[in-house]
């Protein structure tokens, strides 16, 4: 089977999600099946992006060092689409022996079904943070939105929001899914003030939704790699 395409690996903080500001390794691989309008790692998507190929063993290795060296005990599997990778239940399993909490972000058009079943056999079922993409993305039809009833309670559902529009969007698929799952509403950074989005949680009663911004672009530059 073919070695999973590693574009970068790096420590960071979770800049996003529900273990946000905690350390976290970060394995990015490259190629995607969208092409968000707004998307911030469109270097990674494209068929000729840098990569090294490696095997699940090799990449739970630099997680072995990374627990060493950093003491993790995160690691956030991204991309690019992370569930384009043949060999990613494997990796799941691997790193699952070294007793880290494994999540996937998954941009929600990739069926969740069929790697949720190869997850079974290694009994290692990671969170999942999956995106719902809206109107100002441009790739809403895409969604596979029979991936809603395999959510569970420590996963995670995200709505990137970069107009009012999006978020009248958000608000009904939240009616129509009623998702278990914890909610974020997210900005596209420089497109919508946060300001807003709160009125608008207020407005609909979101109670159980979260606001979350993007942690990393905050401490560093928004377009830097490897934070």
């Amino acid at each position: 089977m073919e070695d999973l395409r590693l574009a970068e690996q790096f420590v960071s903080i979770n800049g996003e999600g529900q273990r946000a500001g905690e350390l976290a390794l970060f394995l990015r691989f490259t190629g995607c099946d969208l092409r968000c309008d707004w998307c911030d790692t469109m270097w990674a998507n494209e068929k000729n992006a840098p990569f090294t190929p490696m095997s699940p063993s090799q990449l739970a290795e630099i997680a072995e060092k990374a627990i060493e060296k950093y003491g993790v005990k995160n690691v956030t599997l991204t991309g690019g689409e992370p569930l384009l990778q043949g060999r990613l239940p494997e990796l799941c399993g691997e790193l699952a022996k070294l007793d880290l909490n494994v999540e996937i972000e998954t941009n929600g058009s990739v069926p969740l079904k069929p790697f949720l079943e190869k997850c079974q056999g290694s009994g290692a079922r990671p969170s999942l943070t999956m995106d719902y993409k809206l109107p100002t993305s441009k790739m809403e039809k895409h969604m596979c939105t029979e991936n809603f009833k395999y959510l569970q309670k420590t996963d995670t559902l995200k709505f990137v929001c970069g107009s009012n529009n999006d978020l009248e969007r958000a608000a009904e698929v939240l009616s129509e899914f009623k998702p278990e799952c914890m909610v974020y509403l997210s900005p596209v950074f420089g497109r919508i003030e946060p300001a807003d989005m709160v009125e608008f949680m207020k407005e609909r009663k979101l109670g159980k939704v979260r606001l979350q911004l993007q942690l990393h672009k905050f401490i560093w530059d928004p377009e830097m790699k490897g934070v």
